[in-house]
């Protein structure tokens, strides 16, 4: 029997080697996105959290995609060739931690939404007083369906874990089930692991049997319960469409106990890092991609997709605009219908209420950007930059032709192609003559219903 060290260091375990063949994908299966970003991007944040001293993804078919998706994340890859189950994969780690002293959290690459206060529970019993071998995170889903089960008394002991199939039907009606995620020390772990038998139908090796080869010894383990949640993991299109739908939930009930308003909260779909502050409205069918920070007060009008934006307090957007990767909205400036930014600035108070493309382009406050004006950010080959200063007016169906620079006050007529500077507080108008030709409009008329007749 062991004890563990005051402040052990702890380390992860994440297994990632399954094919994931009812993805029918050629991406592997943890690097499907919710929310915007990988799935098993989701754990390593909550893993990191813990300040693992090391953190070893176990890999196996398509190998080199998560290896060049984790590259500079300090993590040790382990390879588990062939595989021959659960408690096989986790000793392939075993050289990678051969040096690591303390307690050792065993997750899986396809269960991604286990909270850092679950992990640092299962730690902290496994720190208990009663000394248990393993710790596992068991749950109480709404449908227990096939789920292994887990019989504990009332501390937490685990009396029996059992599958499913094997299960008396006394031990079926219990909901406490089995999720597959262990804590266990270093000093526990392989002697367990390596113990573990294959008499099964299958003829592989689990891992909940190593709570069974620790029973045989005399040893205690210990059950803590996370939540239903904590333990989804998507195997197929349609469940990772019905994790996306959980995540949203929760992530919605969050901002509005937050302090934001969703005016039809389910037409709402956040991004995993969307920051919302207090007093935000939000309206239908609103969609926020990666990179998205809104501050106090501001209103998303309905059908706007933002990406990649930073929005001050006050700022109106919408409805149906779209904001791309780099846009930042200054306080009460406005983004009205059928707008696009990309990569664009907006000084306080600047607006373009209708119908305009903003790209490469800094607006300075007060700026007001008429209907159907676009910068011509892009000649074919290069971008460039449009500078608007303060103050400045430009009129309705304008075109911008980057680079160029319009400055403070100044004033572009409606229906201008601008392609050089402009000074502060000028006026220019770039049109050609208006031309009227009495009586012309009827003679074209008359001429092509006639023509139109055949006569």
């Amino acid at each position: 029997m062991t004890s563990r060290p005051i402040c052990a260091p702890i380390a992860a375990i994440i297994l990632a080697a399954g094919k994931g063949t009812r993805m029918k994908s050629e991406t592997h299966k943890v690097l499907h996105p919710i929310a915007g970003r990988p799935m098993l991007l989701h754990l390593l944040e909550s893993v990191a959290a813990l300040a693992p001293a090391r953190t070893v993804i176990v890999v196996g078919s398509m190998r080199e995609q998560l290896e060049g998706a984790l590259v500079g994340r300090g993590i040790d890859f382990a390879v588990q060739e062939p595989q021959l189950g659960t408690a096989h994969a986790v000793l392939q780690a075993k050289a990678a931690l051969a040096d690591f002293d303390g307690d050792i959290l065993l997750l899986s690459g396809d269960v991604p939404f286990v909270k850092p206060e679950t992990m640092q529970t299962m730690i902290a019993a496994l720190d208990g007083s009663d000394n248990p071998a393993a710790v596992v995170m068991g749950f109480r889903p709404v449908n227990a369906a096939a789920y292994g089960r887990i019989i504990a008394g009332a501390d937490g002991r685990i009396e029996k874990m059992v599958e499913y199939k094997d299960a008396s039907p006394e031990e079926r009606a219990t909901d406490l089930c089995n999720s597959n995620l262990f804590a266990v020390r270093s000093a526990d772990l392989w002697s367990l692991l390596e113990r573990i038998g294959n008499d099964n139908v299958q003829a592989e090796y689990y891992l909940p049997d190593l709570v069974t080869v620790a029973t045989a010894d005399g040893r205690s383990c210990k059950v803590v319960e996370g939540d239903a949640h904590e333990a989804s993991g998507p195997n197929s299109r349609a469940e990772f469409a019905q994790a996306e739908a959980e995540w949203q939930s929760v992530r919605r009930l969050q901002v509005m106990a937050d302090g934001a308003t969703l005016i039809a909260p389910e037409t709402v779909w956040f991004a995993f890092d969307t920051r919302i502050g207090r007093d935000v409205t939000i309206e239908q069918n609103v969609v926020f991609g990666p990179g998205v920070t809104i501050a106090d007060g501001a209103i998303i009008h309905a059908f706007c997709h933002i990406e990649g934006a930073t929005i001050a307090g006050g700022t109106s957007v919408g409805p149906f605009a779209r904001l791309r990767p780099g846009t930042v909205l200054g306080e009460k400036s406005r983004i009205g219908n059928f707008v696009e930014t990309k990569n664009a600035v907006l000084g306080k108070g600047a607006k373009a209420n209708h119908l305009t493309y903003l790209g490469d382009a800094e607006i300075g406050a007060a700026v007001n950007i008429g209907a159907g004006t676009i910068t011509c950010n892009y000649d074919g080959f290069f971008k460039s930059k449009t500078v608007i200063g303060e103050g400045a007016f430009v009129g309705s169906n304008s075109a911008l032709v980057a680079p160029v620079t319009i400055g403070a006050g100044a004033i572009v007529g409606a229906g201008s192609v601008i392609t050089r500077d402009v000074e502060a507080e000028a006026l220019v108008l770039v049109r050609s003559e208006q031309k009227s030709k009495s009586g012309w409009a009827k003679r074209f008329r008359e001429a092509m219903t006639a023509k139109k007749a055949g006569k």
